[in-house]
């Protein structure tokens, strides 16, 4: 009989798992909270490794032709001069692939078309968790008391995980104090417009070209600035507030409509000292939510889907619990550094006051083109299992 995972939570992290259990022959069960499967979102980065994890997917030739290779990229000031360049070229020979943006949504209706011969349960929200894996019948209790029947629980709920909260108690969620706005805008005219992030003082901004001429635009304001709530009130403040910066940002930002612009406060996971109870485990935002400043968030759930079944593979006559150790001690030590370092990264592009920003940018502005290159080696270098 085949082994069986419960999937708590039908976004990438999650679809992306269940499609790598299928492949592997495990029988899989997702559940998601929301009445239906969607994801909430503009663009998303997907670097090198993370398209090595959609290929061992059997996705990465699809995702490739969905997205669009960012022809270049870096880091600007506000007024669009460079103060570092990334060699795209370059960087697609050093790791075998360029860093292609998609939209999510298009990659989420990529994994669950992945997902055919997995069972998705919408409006499954859980209640209770069975951790020791005692009694399989019974893994997972939903709201309304039915229980649903898993040799493993994988808990790919998100930064709010209901998996998380019940057998992690202590973990913590913690604001930057930075909020960040998103959107997908188009120009009438839009020239050359070349990728990357800018940085002020203060505030930051991005863009990442998509296919039909679409830009993946994010800003991003200290909560304390004064960011109304509301996306009505909040899009003629950040007009207002983005008005001397580079073009086309300013354009873009005239072009938008309220409906387009998500907005949320950016957060991190505290680290944990383990993504395994008993037979749970965590994968995603739920173990490692990370802020967006490496764009490796949804790369590191994509690499979890594949190590994950991997690890479980492997040694079908140990105890689930036991190959569920194998991923962790994988995993643990890369997520919690990459998380430190996106955490550090944020905090360098968020930095305020005329002298601070003026040393940071010309300390970036000095760091040699191919010492940055190497930087990008431990985030990067990852082949799966």
């Amino acid at each position: 009989m085949a082994e069986h995972a419960v999937v708590v939570g039908g976004g990438i992290a999650g679809l992306a798992t269940a499609a790598a259990l299928r492949r592997r022959s495990w029988q899989v069960t997702v559940l998601e909270r929301k009445p239906s499967i969607s994801e909430v979102g503009a663009g998303i980065t997907l670097w090198p490794n993370a398209l090595r994890a959609l290929d061992a997917l059997g996705l990465g030739e699809r995702i490739r032709r969905l997205g669009l290779v960012q022809a270049s990229g870096g880091i600007r000031d506000s007024r669009g001069r460079w103060l570092t360049r990334t060699d795209t070229d370059a960087l697609a020979a050093r790791f075998g692939d360029g860093i292609v943006i998609v939209e999510r949504g298009e990659l989420l209706t990529t994994l669950r078309e992945a997902c055919r011969d997995v069972r998705i349960r919408t409006s499954a929200e859980v209640r209770a968790v069975d951790a020791d894996g005692a009694d399989p019948d019974k893994a997972v209790i939903l709201g309304n008391g039915e229980s649903v029947r898993g040799d493993v629980v994988i808990g790919a709920d998100g930064v709010g995980s209901a998996v998380r909260g019940s057998l992690w108690p202590r973990a913590r969620v913690r604001s930057t104090g930075m909020l960040a706005a998103r959107f997908i805008g188009r120009l009438a005219d839009p020239g050359d417009v070349e990728g990357g992030e800018s940085w002020g003082r203060g505030d930051y901004a991005g863009l990442a070209p998509l296919p039909d001429g679409r830009l993946y635009v994010f800003l991003v304001v200290p909560v304390a600035s004064g960011v109304p709530s509301g996306p009505g009130e909040a899009l003629p403040w950040l007009r207002h507030r983005f008005s001397s910066w580079h073009d086309p940002l300013p354009r873009l930002l005239a072009s938008v409509e309220p409906s387009q612009l998500l907005i949320n406060e950016l957060a991190d996971l505290a680290p944990l000292r383990t993504l395994v109870h008993g037979r749970t485990v965590l994968v995603g935002d739920a173990a490692h939510a990370m802020t967006p400043n490496l764009g490796q968030g949804a790369c590191q759930a994509l690499e979890d889907s594949v190590e994950l079944a991997s690890a479980l593979a492997a040694g079908a006559d140990r105890d689930p619990a036991q190959r569920l150790r194998v991923y962790d001690r994988r995993r643990l030590h890369r997520v919690h550094r990459l998380a430190r370092r996106s955490r550090s990264a944020g905090r360098a592009a968020g930095m305020r006051g005329r002298i601070t920003t003026t040393v940071r940018n010309a300390l970036v502005g000095a760091v040699p083109e191919a010492l940055t290159l190497r930087a990008f080696d431990a985030t990067l270098d990852w082949t799966p299992p």
